[in-house]
């Protein structure tokens, strides 16, 4: 049986990059036999945060938080795909990440971070890893960082060179280990809180 895995992709620029990171991310998980969902901002519309999705009284959260409060609790685990912006975490996915906290909690994340240069975002992955922590997510030890986004993939997520299938295949194994070993833990002893 394969994982739920929500892809939460953290751009909403109008020539965004990201877009190819998420479906390369998205169609490796689905070849693993995982069930991997985009959840893309730019469609959501999420307003800026005033209320988590906890702080509504039941049935009144708008209904794309009730929506993804539902897959999230479903989830094995998150994957998140994120640019670099100012050495730190772009603000469309901060905002993503702050609607909710339980629904998060006891899963692993795994960092997918990319940039235009040869860096691939690696210091917004720094960046998010104590965010997640705090958020009850830490992230697994590897990070899969994609220099040169521009032409590191085509449109489709297609990767242009062999060692980025390589090295997502590694990460994608690594983030499965621990998904799984947590969800197997979740099932028969049940989290303390």
């Amino acid at each position: 049986m394969g994982l739920v895995v929500p892809v939460l992709l953290g751009s909403v620029r109008s020539d965004r990059q990201g877009i190819k990171a998420a479906r390369f991310l998205c169609r490796l998980l689905e070849a693993r036999g995982h069930e991997a969902v985009l959840v893309d901002p730019m469609v959501l519309r999420l307003p800026l945060l005033d209320r988590m999705y906890k702080e509504y009284a039941p049935g009144e959260a708008p209904a794309a938080l009730a929506d993804l409060a539902a897959l999230y609790r479903r989830a094995d685990g998150f994957a998140l795909v994120s640019a670099e912006y100012n050495q730190s975490v772009p603000p469309a996915l901060k905002n993503l990440l702050d609607h909710f906290l339980e629904e998060y909690f006891w899963r692993p994340s795994a960092i997918l971070s990319y940039s235009a240069g040869r860096f691939g975002g690696v210091r917004a992955a720094v960046a998010l890893r104590p965010i997640l922590g705090e958020l009850g997510m830490p992230s697994i030890p590897s990070i899969l960082a994609i220099p040169s986004i521009g032409t590191a993939l085509d449109e489709e997520g297609r990767a242009a060179e062999p060692w980025l299938d390589r090295a997502a295949d590694r990460f994608l194994a690594e983030f499965a280990w621990y998904a799984e070993a947590l969800a197997a833990h979740r099932r028969v002893a049940p989290p303390p809180y």
